[in-house]
């Protein structure tokens, strides 16, 4: 897709200011949109005791800086807004120090200089600026090179193009992307080995010809005082973008991380593509995976499996993988993936020791190759038990889960719209999320017919599968009744395992009736239950009763205030609706009474 057909449309004219203005623009926890740099990377120095600030620019060097008489020093920087990149990179084994420009601005000639002749004063033996190919940069510190050197000091400047995305040779090269960064590492082990500027630029530049990163997000992210700088439709993501904002080289339909990661790969390795990394099977790579700096988390673990199975799959061997944020886009929710080829010697020097603060503790292993799970320690076995659920068949007490999965099952909506009043929505998903595993355990062979055996096994599935506070009430509940299960199975013994149960999720979930939880349908039950204690007492005249009882608790939930679980922490003036979880344990309970009513049981 064309690059004009990317770019965002004009804005019409607004008065600075203006309501209208703010809406546009992102909103950013900062001080000023001028001063952000500055506040920035003042904040980082102020946290870490091993940087300082060069006085008068925004310049942040190493506090030890004396120790690097008679060595190489290493300066690199760019715009700001890439945190960490350039400054937590700085420390022992990586660089000596960084300039920073504004927001995605080259940084000041005069800055550059001026760090320059700060390491030149320490006694340093050469220096070597570090700078990635953009125009901006490449001028300002190409300037700041020739001005050092007509003072007499030696200094030498490697660009860096990593970018994999145009797959025809453009006249400005490849952009300089995330795998900077290892060059910042390769230089830095070199300079700390005493390795001399000369030889230095020469093998990294090697290096970076080994390298190749590409880039996907979600959404663009927008300058301090901006708005966004492209916008994309809810299905699309933008492949091969850059780290300022500009938009890539295609768009392409939201898929799966695995068919976005394999589309990635296949760009960065076709043998059409210009600017290729020569990765086929049998190499070996060092991988990146980088936050662009707006995904969460868990998006980045999903992508980094991606790319190892990915890899792996097309025969070539992971020697590293670092996985984190190294250098961002300020908040765009996007990754890079940068491979670059590695032998031996290069590893060692990607293994060498830094106290740079952005670089993960990283451990010197292969990740292709090493055992990445366990087996899981067997089950003890069970002691034979006899006892059956109140006379109930093994079919039978199927047939009793079966009718409570499906009203679990037709449920879920109903579920999940109680709860996103007073939690995050997931009510009816988690307790379908148990319904099925349930049936799929079904499917299995029958379950037990016993009482504290069927309990126990029903508790280590729904603690396994469930999820969420609700599988580990549920589990602690179903352990504790199984107990009072294991020698009688008459009437006061279920009675006496409803009493067991809700002791023990009392004691854990530190809820109480009247707390507007699922504890509250299961005491209301509880109390008619003990009438199972009685001599004479009547199965399903009780039963009937205590289920009445457990749905006009779960009703009466919705006059109450919270004092458990997420719902605690909403105003009581917008907890208007039952508790979802006080709900499904009513109608739990009268899937059992129904089920167990039915002619078929």
């Amino acid at each position: 897709m064309p690059f004009a057909s990317l770019a965002p449309t004009s804005p019409s004219r607004r008065l600075p200011g203006s309501t209208e203005e703010m809406i546009q623009t992102s909103k950013k926890l900062l001080n000023t949109v001028a001063g952000c740099a500055d506040d920035a990377l003042a904040g980082l120095v102020a946290c870490n005791p091993s940087l300082q600030l060069l006085q008068g620019h925004r310049v942040a060097l190493r506090s030890d800086l004396d120790s690097l008489k008679g060595r190489v020093a290493l300066l690199s920087g760019g715009g700001s807004g890439h945190e960490p990149a350039h400054a937590g990179f700085i420390g022992k084994g990586m660089l000596t120090g960084v300039i920073a420009g504004a927001v995605f601005t080259s940084p000041a000639v005069g800055s550059i200089l001026a760090a320059i002749r700060a390491v030149a004063q320490a006694g340093t033996v050469g220096t070597l600026l570090i700078v990635k190919n953009y125009t901006g940069d490449r001028l300002n510190f190409g300037l700041a090179r020739e001005q050092a050197r007509a003072e007499g000091i030696p200094v030498e400047m490697v660009v860096i193009g990593d970018d994999s995305a145009f797959t025809v040779l453009k006249k400005a090269g490849r952009r300089g992307l995330c795998g900077t960064v290892l060059i910042h590492k390769v230089a830095g082990a070199l300079a700390e080995a005493g390795v001399g500027l000369e030889e230095i630029t020469d093998r990294v530049s090697a290096v970076a010809k080994a390298m190749g990163t590409l880039g996907v997000s979600l959404s663009s992210c927008s300058v301090p005082g901006s708005k966004p700088t492209f916008e994309l439709s809810p299905d699309e993501v933008e492949l091969g973008l850059g780290i300022h904002g500009e938009a890539g080289v295609r768009r392409i339909k939201m898929a799966s991380a695995d068919e976005i990661v394999t589309l990635m790969l296949d760009h960065m390795t076709a043998s059409s593509n210009v600017s290729r990394v020569p990765v086929q099977s049998g190499s070996s790579v060092v991988l990146m995976v980088n936050n662009l700096g707006g995904l969460s988390f868990l998006e980045l673990g999903t992508v980094a499996d991606a790319a190892v199975r990915a890899l792996e799959g097309r025969g070539v061997k992971i020697t590293r993988a670092l996985v984190g944020t190294f250098m961002s886009a300020l908040e765009m929710p996007g990754i890079s993936l940068t491979l670059l080829l590695v032998d031996e010697p290069l590893l060692k020097l990607i293994d060498a020791e830094t106290t740079a603060s952005a670089w993960p503790n990283m451990a010197k292993v292969s990740v292709t190759g090493r055992k990445r799970s366990r087996p899981a320690p067997a089950e003890p076995l069970e002691a034979p038990d006899s006892t059956t659920a109140g006379g109930l068949t093994s079919k039978q007490v199927a047939l009793v889960l079966e009718r409570v999965c499906a009203t679990l099952l037709g449920l879920e909506e109903h579920l999940n719209a109680l709860d996103r009043a007073a939690g995050d929505g997931d009510c009816g998903t988690t307790h379908s999320r148990a319904a099925r595993a349930i049936q799929g355990w079904l499917k299995e062979g029958p379950p037990p017919a016993s009482p504290a055996q069927l309990l126990s096994k029903l508790s280590l599935l729904l603690l396994e599968k469930m999820g969420g506070s609700s599988g580990a009430l549920y589990g602690l509940f179903l352990t504790a009744a199984a107990q009072p299960l294991k020698d009688k199975t008459d009437l006061p013994a279920w009675s006496a395992a409803m009493d067991a149960g809700l002791e023990a999720m009392q004691k854990y979930g530190k809820a109480t009736p009247g707390d507007r939880t699922m504890l509250d349908s299961l005491w209301a039950a509880r109390q008619v239950l003990q009438a199972w204690k009685s001599p004479g007492a009547n199965l399903f005249q009780v039963l009937t009763k205590a289920v009445q009882s457990a749905e006009a608790a779960a009703e009466a939930t919705k006059n109450m205030e919270a004092g458990a679980g997420r719902a605690s922490y909403i105003s009581s003036a917008r907890l208007d609706q039952p508790d979802p979880g006080a709900v499904a344990a009513a109608a739990v309970l009268r899937a059992i009474l129904e089920a167990l009513q039915s002619p078929a049981v």
